[in-house]
């Protein structure tokens, strides 16, 4: 009578152990079923923001473009785009440091988003490197020479050099850019930083690029060489 006491109790343990172990598997991890219906939070994300399907400026060039501290002067010209009613993206394309080589390299890159204008600024690191003025006119050349095959809209912003780089090597270098511009019939800004070079609070401490201040002038200078190619497109 007790063997078939301890028997049942056994059974019974069994029983029990096999039923919380089951138990336990059920809330470690759900079935095949349950996973399927988790909802996909990369699913959710693309379903929450749209893809943005306005028409691309790209801003191209060297640390001017980039920025170097705080807002850059494409940010700005964001803004002012969306203010006065422009739908139209600004992607930035400046990297600090290069020069008309790099940017000739990275050319196609910009090509390839089928932009409706590139603004091009290209030189100001040739310059301050002494490179032979005829190397840089060239590369400008080439990109502008792809960017009218692939006929993207292009405008072109000129840079100049300190005096103290001399005469004979400045004067040449800043007519570089009216001669590109009517050679290539482009509207073009003699110098990107004319109204805050030198100004008091517009300048980095580098005396090289634009303070936020510096920028949002350039912003303002670019956007009023620009506003009426955009606005004739839309």
């Amino acid at each position: 009578m007790v063997e078939r006491r301890w028997s049942v109790l056994i059974v019974a343990a069994c029983v029990a152990w096999g039923l919380l172990s089951a138990c336990g598997r059920n809330t470690a991890s759900p079935n095949n079923e349950e996973r399927s219906k988790a909802p996909d939070s990369s699913a959710v994300e693309s379903q929450a923001t749209p893809p943005d399907t306005r028409p691309v400026v790209v801003t191209f060039g060297d640390s001017l473009t980039a920025g170097v501290a705080g807002r850059s002067y494409p940010d700005d010209l964001q803004d002012l785009l969306d203010q006065h009613g422009l739908k139209y993206r600004v992607d930035n394309q400046g990297v600090s440091g290069d020069t008309s080589t790099d940017g000739l390299a990275r050319i196609d890159n910009v090509i390839a988003e089928h932009p409706a204008l590139v603004i091009l600024e290209f030189g100001g690191n040739d310059g301050l490197r002494g490179t032979p003025i005829e190397a840089t006119r060239k590369n400008l050349e080439e990109m502008m020479d792809r960017l009218k095959a692939a006929k993207v809209p292009t405008v072109l912003l000129g840079i100049t050099l300190p005096p103290n780089y001399g005469v004979d090597y400045v004067k040449p270098f800043t007519e570089m850019y009216p001669a590109l511009a009517k050679q290539y019939g482009l509207k073009f800004m003699p110098f990107l930083l004319q109204h805050v070079y030198n100004m008091p609070g517009m300048m980095q401490p580098d005396g090289i690029h634009p303070s936020g201040a510096g920028n949002r002038i350039v912003a303002q200078d670019v956007f009023t060489l620009i506003g009426p190619l955009l606005a004739a497109r839309r």
